[in-house]
C-alpha cells in the first residue's frame, strides 16, 4: 500500500500586500503536493489583504485565515502560524512572493531521499551563486549560511519539521533580519540539510517593504541579532565567524549608505553614522573583508571605519552618481 504523503503547513504572514497576495495564494492552490494547510495571518492590514484571504478560503478549504485585531509584526505573525500548524512539515512563504507549483513536492523529496532534517532550494529575485544538489552536515550548513552561498538564511524556501520550528520560535524583538537569527537557531539543531539548485521560490522586490524603507530603530534591531550570531559562532561555529563578521560589517555599511542617501526617521544622521562606525570597529578583520569582495561594500566599510566624515563625502558622491545613472536615457 503506498504511504500518504504527510501533511504539510504553510505559513504565510500578511501585512497590507492587496497587489501581490492573490498571487502568492493562487500558487500554493496550485501545488501538486496537494497534501497541505495553508494558514494565511493578517497581521491587522488596512488596505484589504485580509478581504482577499477571506474570499480565497472560501474557494479552497485547506487555507484557513486568522485576523490579528492590531499589528503585530512578521515574527508574531509567523509563530501564531506555526502555533497552529497541524503539519509533520512546515514552510514559510512571504505573501507578496510566490512559488513554482512543485516547490513543495521536490523539497520534501529531497528531504526524504537524503534522509535530511531540513530541505532548501534555490530562488528567483536574490542573486545566488548555486552549486550542484548535494547534502551538508550542520556545521557545513552553517558556513554556506554564513557566506551566502548556494543558499541564504532566508526562512522562506525551505522546509522543516514542525517540531523544530516550534522549538524556535521567530524572536518578536528582532524587527529586521529575523530570519537569520530563527536559521542560525535551527541549524544548530539539526544534523544535516538537503540542498537542490531549482528555482522554486520567487522573491519580489517590493519598494514599500521594510528592508527598503528610511533607518530608524526598527531596522537597527538587525545590529543586535548579528552581533548575538558572532559571539556563538566565535565559540560553536569558528570556522564559519569570518563570514558572519563579514554579515555585521555589510550589514552596518549599507545601513549607513542608506541612511546618507534617504534620511532618518528618528534620531540625527551623526548619531546613527557613530553607532555603525562602532559596530563595524567592533567586528572589523581583514579576513572577514575578504570573505564576500565588493568594492562598493569594503569602500564603505574602509571608509567608515576611519572617519564618518569622510564617509559622509563617500556616500553623497556615491548617492549622486546613482541618481544620476537612473535619469541617463536608455539607448538601447
Amino acid at each position: 500500500m503506498k504511504r500518504e504523503l504527510p501533511l504539510i503547513s504553510v505559513i504565510v504572514p500578511v501585512y497590507n500586500v492587496k497587489p501581490y497576495v492573490e498571487k502568492c495564494l493562487d500558487s500554493l492552490r496550485a501545488q501538486t503536493y496537494d497534501n497541505l494547510e495553508i494558514i494565511a495571518v493578517d497581521d491587522a492590514s488596512t488596505d484589504g489583504s485580509g478581504s482577499i484571504c477571506d474570499a480565497k478560503a472560501s474557494e479552497d478549504c485547506r487555507l484557513q485565515v486568522v485576523h490579528f485585531p492590531a499589528n503585530r509584526g512578521l515574527s508574531a505573525a509567523r509563530n501564531e502560524g506555526v502555533l497552529r500548524a497541524k503539519g509533520e512539515y512546515t514552510a514559510f512563504v512571504d505573501s507578496d512572493d510566490y512559488v513554482k507549483p512543485d516547490m513543495l513536492l521536490k523539497l520534501y523529496r529531497s528531504l526524504r531521499e537524503n534522509r535530511a532534517d531540513v530541505s532548501v532550494c534555490a530562488n528567483i529575485g536574490l542573486k545566488v551563486k548555486k552549486a550542484p544538489a548535494g547534502v551538508y552536515s550542520a556545521a557545513e550548513a552553517v558556513a554556506c549560511m554564513a557566506r551566502r552561498r548556494p543558499f541564504l538564511w532566508t526562512a522562506w524556501g525551505k522546509l522543516y519539521p514542525t517540531e523544530l520550528v516550534k522549538r524556535h520560535p521567530f524572536h518578536e524583538k528582532a524587527l529586521c533580519c529575523e530570519d537569520l537569527l530563527f536559521f542560525y537557531e535551527i541549524l544548530k539543531e539539526v544534523k544535516n540539510l538537503s540542498y537542490i539548485p531549482d528555482e522554486l521560490y520567487n522573491y519580489v522586490y517590493r519598494q514599500g517593504s521594510l528592508i527598503n524603507s528610511r533607518i530608524g530603530k526598527k531596522r537597527c534591531t538587525v545590529l543586535a541579532v548579528a552581533g548575538s550570531i558572532c559571539r556563538d559562532a566565535r565559540v560553536n561555529f569558528p570556522q564559519a565567524l569570518p563570514g558572519f563578521l563579514q554579515i555585521a560589517l555589510a550589514v552596518n555599511a549599507r545601513l549607513a549608505m542608506e541612511a546618507v542617501e534617504y534620511g532618518t526617521k528618528e534620531g540625527s544622521l551623526t548619531a546613527y553614522l557613530t553607532l555603525f562606525q562602532k559596530h563595524i570597529r567592533r567586528h572589523f578583520t581583514w579576513k572577514a573583508l575578504a570573505v564576500n569582495p565588493d568594492l562598493k561594500t569594503m569602500a564603505a566599510i574602509l571608509t567608515l571605519s576611519v572617519s564618518r566624515r569622510a564617509f559622509f563625502f563617500f556616500a553623497s558622491v556615491y548617492g549622486c552618481l546613482k541618481r544620476l545613472r537612473a535619469k541617463r536615457p536608455n539607448t538601447e
